[in-house]
């Protein structure tokens, strides 16, 4: 499953609602929920996105820098066979 790196958006939340607890009852979700979302366990609705970005003032030519950016994924050592 593809993941996003939510460090930037966290980031912001703190810079501009203190709290994610305040964040959260700004755009009308619970904190259980916006968990979820910055820990890609649910999916953000774009309805939700666009509040966010009201709530925290993104603009809208800056919403893949906090809602987009694909995490990237460590690669595993190569495990080699013995023979």
């Amino acid at each position: 499953m593809l993941e996003f790196d939510y460090s930037k958006l966290t980031g912001r939340i703190r810079e501009i609602c203190v709290t994610q607890g305040n964040f959260a009852k700004e755009i009308k979700i619970s904190e259980k929920s916006l968990s979820n979302k910055l820990n890609n366990k649910k999916r953000w609705r774009q309805d939700q996105i666009l509040l966010a970005c009201d709530v925290l003032g993104i603009a809208s030519e800056d919403i893949k820098a906090y809602f987009f950016t694909v995490k990237v994924q460590k690669n595993e050592p190569n495990q080699s066979k013995t023979t």
